[in-house]
């Protein structure tokens, strides 16, 4: 007969075995899925999730409202190229000489940037596909083989196995028909994309270009699955970019604004097919981390910044603030449903570490990015802040444009705590704004603040000369 002391010892004995299974289990357990969209020039506030009227992005908005919502989180530039360069590398896009959108040979050189990525970067996809995860592209890629640039490295040779972009890129690529539904039927719109060969085009009606790149999305997640493989998947919209050709019954009134909102409803409607998908799939809907965020700001006539200054391509936080949100019911914290974090700061170069990090994969495996990981922050279960300071530095053609604001553009800007501060190369003329207080940089508090700028300017400046240089200087004021 068994005493009460060896029976509770037998007992214990088999909870705690049952508990080590269970761990072992866990720790066997397939690695967690990451699906990026990351959209092109989509501004602060046009999601009706952050605050936007214009149009009603209800599959986003449920993303936010199962997850979590960033409302001080940056990207590493007001343009695309090297915004995408950041948030592929986890470094400063200066670093490989991308400080504005890539365009054609003769421009590159004028504005004294990079034609392309180096392949010899290190990319979140690189170091996710050496650790058994298998990568893909699809949507805008603007990272080398655009306009004239025919001999660019493919997008698979960065860590991707399979690809699907536009105009911006090589490989296949889905060029759109421009359809203004004015009688004159639709026209083609390549920049010269489909002179450059190097793989299969397909021409397709804009308005459905992000549905070509959701599908094959989910194909290429339907292939990884049959594998059993994790996978890390990118889907890069570029239909909120202008031109805008919305389907037809999306168009409103036919003015700039209606058919922005036109692409971007579109757009959200066409993203929710992919993220329906993984919500009622029973083997990724608790280990799928989905990301939607944007390049940098909106067009000033076009985007809706809320309470921010600026638009793309300026240094003001319409250019370089971003919305975010991140989704995944089984991979964010305890409870974490519906949350919203106004108080952490952080940038689209601290995603990778911190990607690489939630994979299991580990933030050493890219050694020298500038980036931080911040694991608890994006699982929704901190509101800590990046250590580092972020910086950033104008595209060197964006000094004095009307269309942007009247006057000189800052060249320089830098996030530190509650402060931004914003000034010339030389560390001349600084802007200082407390940006918690004054998201709309109204009230300059430099003349108050004699220590905090002194700090600054060295900080940025150091920063600025320390990079690679681009011709910024030599283009000024035209």
């Amino acid at each position: 007969m068994l005493t009460f002391r060896l029976l509770v010892g037998i007992l214990l004995s088999a909870i705690g075995a049952s508990c080590a299974d269970a761990a072992q289990q866990k720790s066997h357990a397939q690695p967690p899925n990451i699906v990026l969209v990351f959209v092109d020039d989509m501004a602060w506030g046009d999601l009706s999730c952050f605050g936007g009227t214009g149009a009603e992005t209800e599959n986003i908005d449920r993303l936010a409202s199962e997850g979590v919502r960033f409302e001080q989180f940056y990207v590493n530039a007001p343009i695309c190229s090297p915004s995408r360069c950041a948030i592929t590398t986890g470094q400063y896009p200066q670093r490989w000489r991308i400080n504005s959108y890539l365009d054609n040979r003769q421009q590159n050189r004028r504005r004294g940037i990079a034609n392309w990525l180096d392949p010899a970067a290190p990319t979140l996809a690189k170091a996710l596909a050496e650790n058994g995860y298998v990568c893909g592209h699809f949507g805008k890629w603007h990272l080398g083989g655009q306009r004239n640039v025919r001999n660019a490295p493919l997008i698979t040779q960065y860590g991707y196995e399979e690809s699907l972009t536009n105009f911006e890129g090589l490989g296949a690529r889905i060029l759109p028909l421009n359809n203004a539904h004015d009688g004159k039927g639709p026209q083609r719109y390549a920049l010269g994309s489909d002179l450059l060969g190097r793989g299969p085009v397909i021409w397709r009606d804009r308005a459905y270009v992000t549905q070509e790149f959701t599908r094959s999305a989910i194909q290429f997640i339907k292939g990884a699955v049959h594998r059993d493989a994790p996978f890390y998947v990118n889907v890069w919209p570029d239909d909120v970019h202008s031109p805008f050709f919305p389907p037809k019954d999306l168009r409103g009134d036919g003015s700039p604004k209606a058919v922005f909102h036109g692409v971007l409803d579109a757009m959200d409607q066409q993203l929710g097919e992919l993220f329906d998908f993984i919500r009622n799939h029973e083997k990724l809907r608790d280990n799928t981390i989905v990301l939607v965020c944007s390049d940098n700001g909106g067009e000033p006539r076009t985007g809706d910044h809320g309470p921010l200054r600026g638009s793309k391509a300026t240094l003001f936080e319409g250019g370089v603030r971003s919305p975010l949100v991140v989704w995944g019911p089984g991979l964010l914290g305890d409870g974490v449903k519906g949350a919203v974090n106004r108080e952490s700061v952080f940038a689209a170069f601290d995603l990778p570490p911190t990607l690489l990090e939630i994979a299991g994969v580990g933030a050493d495996k890219m050694p020298e990015a500038d980036g931080e990981p911040l694991v608890e922050v994006l699982r929704g279960e901190s509101d800590a802040s990046r250590r580092q300071p972020i910086f950033f530095r104008r595209p060197p053609d964006r000094d004095v444009i009307p269309f942007y604001g009247k006057g000189d553009l800052p060249d320089l800007a830098v996030r530190a705590g509650k402060w931004k501060l914003l000034c010339e190369y030389d560390g001349s003329e600084p802007q200082l704004y407390d940006v918690v207080a004054d998201p709309g940089e109204s009230n300059d508090l430099a003349s108050d603040n004699n220590r905090v700028v002194e700090r600054l300017v060295r900080a940025v400046t150091e920063w600025h000369t320390a990079m690679p240089q681009d011709n910024g200087p030599q283009l000024a004021d035209r």
